[in-house]
């Protein structure tokens, strides 16, 4: 198969300036990309800022004869997302593919999250990516193979605890990814999701260890087989013009990829429904033995 790359086009990768956004910016300029390198410079939970993460990725890519670009804006503020863009058409003149990766994390349990941490958390992972691909829509819809790629989570799921803000702002851009993909295809313009499974500051050991609530050498443990780099190549095959996937999320970490889906099972269909009905066919309606993926795209 011939290399797959990006020369000529213009990809915008959110919170490029560590962990898998600085992996993804990194490949993406490897392979012809001219790269805006987005990123606040913030704090695990989003405070502060500092243009050294961004900087240093844009002198690495220049370093290896690529093209990119810094910007230090914050997403979570429309104007800031606004200026990302700007900064693309700015310096390259146009725009094919957004990777919206910026996040930050503050584990907790439910009972003890204030509503202003729920607030800061939408801020950053549901609105962040709205407002980006708000301010991008036209100019990906002008590239004419536009390609969005978003970024989700297993936490979604519910499959560990101390995540619930985190994991319900996930939601929202699970919600946007799939909702999107059905509106953008007939402009030429793709939508997928990512979810990660890498070591990251957002799965620091010792936050690792507080939320699965283990020893710190276990927490390590967990998270070594999963480096940044081996998430970038699933991110930027979803970026590249090639793929046709649409509305699909794939999860990516330690050389695995796959897919995860929303299912629905066959269920039962008894007229005049009642609720001893429900619960008599309980069994029936949860059997996922012959559940379909929910796709209408």
């Amino acid at each position: 198969m011939n290399e797959l790359r990006f020369d000529g086009r213009s990809v915008i990768v959110t919170g490029a300036g560590r962990g898998v956004g600085r992996s993804y910016a990194l490949l993406l300029a490897s392979r012809g990309a001219r790269v805006v390198v987005a990123d606040l410079g913030g704090e695990l939970d989003g405070s502060g800022s500092s243009p050294s993460p961004a900087d240093e990725v844009v002198k690495e890519i220049e370093a290896a004869g690529g093209e990119a670009v810094a910007c230090y804006e914050s997403v979570a503020d429309e104007a800031g997302a606004a200026s990302v863009v700007r900064a693309a058409l700015d310096a390259f003149g146009r725009l094919d593919a957004v990777v919206n990766n910026a996040g930050i994390s503050d584990p907790e349990r439910f009972e003890n999250l204030s509503l202003a941490q729920f607030r800061r958390m939408l801020d950053v992972h549901y609105l962040g990516t709205l407002y980006v691909l708000k301010a991008a829509w036209p100019q990906l819809r002008a590239s004419g193979s536009g390609r969005v790629v978003n970024t989700c989570s297993e936490a979604t799921g519910g499959i560990h605890e101390k995540v619930t803000s985190y994991g319900a702002a996930k939601g929202g851009v699970l919600g946007l990814t799939f909702s999107l993909a059905t509106e953008g295809k007939r402009h030429g313009i793709l939508v997928n999701g990512i979810a990660p499974r890498a070591a990251t500051r957002l799965s620091d050991p010792s936050l690792m260890a507080e939320i699965f609530e283990v020893s710190l050498e276990d927490a390590r443990a967990m998270i070594a087989p999963f480096a940044p780099e081996a998430v970038a190549p699933v991110g930027a095959f979803l970026a590249h013009e090639s793929c046709g996937l649409n509305g699909m999320v794939l999860v990516a970490g330690g050389g695995q990829v796959q897919r995860l889906a929303i299912m629905e099972s066959p269920g039962v269909t008894v007229e005049g429904l009642t609720m001893e009905d429900v619960a008599a066919n309980i069994g029936a309606v949860t059997d996922m033995s012959g559940a379909q993926v929910l796709a209408w795209l």
